[in-house]
């Protein structure tokens, strides 16, 4: 089973101060880089608080550039095409991401210990809408932020949405690997986090749930985690068929999602047990607000 890979983007060779940085990215003439000098050496701070003191750089503008220096993927909304649904990439140091970096933490413990065997992360739910694909993006942007190569997997072969949130080629995927095409280019790096990877569906096929069935797609999560340090895949919405359970136990572990005053508790226990039913390590339990 072959899914080629995209070339991984370096990072940068050496180190850089943070003065240095901020000089490359923002045009500020000679004048004005004098006048940040100055204004640091006659009230002791450091070179971005004496430009935002100056006016000549907002306090995002410096964060950012700490970004940089200590090669932290983070992509301000007003730089690049970045979707408003990756709010870790573009809002890293609020109390979204910082939810995510939370769920992180514990997930590292449950399902990505290195002492344990290798599995990857199914997330599932019961309806559409409950924001699984959001979790997702999320959630692998995360994980990237550690440094560690991070995959993630459209496996949702009804209705997929990866693509679009991380800008990808939708044309080649998952879809034509079950079905034993030899396609190319299958996995995308993320241009703005260099430790990110998407694969998505390509073609949504007439038969999901017989593709999902196949031993295909369990050799290929086998590849996959040799090549990947996380490997985390979107499913389709238990509503819709049994996708999210095969997709789960082929993987080894689920995590379900649920929407705060939309899901009913029903669905939610039908879901969890199905799942664990599967061989499926239960992860938990999240509860959607957003």
């Amino acid at each position: 089973m072959h899914a080629p890979i995209a070339d991984e983007s370096a990072h940068p060779g050496q180190d850089r101060s943070i003065g240095d940085i901020i000089r490359e990215t923002h045009d500020l003439s000679p004048d004005q880089i004098e006048s940040i000098l100055a204004y640091q050496r006659q009230h002791g701070l450091r070179f971005g608080e004496a430009a935002v003191a100056l006016g000549l750089l907002s306090s995002d503008e410096v964060v950012y550039a700490l970004s940089q220096q200590f090669h932290y993927p983070y992509t301000p909304s007003d730089r690049g095409n970045i979707h408003p649904e990756l709010i870790t990439a573009s809002q890293p140091f609020g109390f979204q991401a910082e939810a995510f970096r939370a769920i992180r933490s514990q997930l590292i413990m449950r399902v990505f210990n290195p002492k344990e065997p290798r599995r990857a992360l199914a997330v599932i739910s019961p309806d559409g809408g409950d924001g699984k694909t959001y979790f997702v993006a999320n959630l692998g942007v995360v994980l990237a932020q550690l440094g560690g190569r991070t995959l993630v997997v459209d496996a949702n072969l009804r209705a997929p949405r990866l693509h679009e949130l991380f800008g990808v080629s939708n044309t080649s995927g998952l879809s034509g690997i079950l079905s034993g095409r030899q396609e190319e280019n299958v996995i995308f790096q993320v241009g703005d986090i260099p430790s990110l990877y998407v694969m998505p569906v390509g073609v949504v096929p007439p038969n999901p749930l017989e593709l999902l069935e196949r031993p295909a797609f369990r050799l290929l999560m086998a590849e996959l985690l040799r090549k990947f340090d996380h490997v985390v895949v979107d499913t389709a919405a238990a509503s819709v068929g049994s996708d999210a359970c095969v997709v789960a136990s082929k993987c080894g572990a689920a995590l379900t999602i649920a929407r705060k005053d939309r899901t009913k508790m029903e669905k939610l226990a039908e879901l969890v047990e199905s799942a664990g039913a599967m061989t499926a390590s239960m992860a938990g339990v999240i509860f959607n607000q957003y």
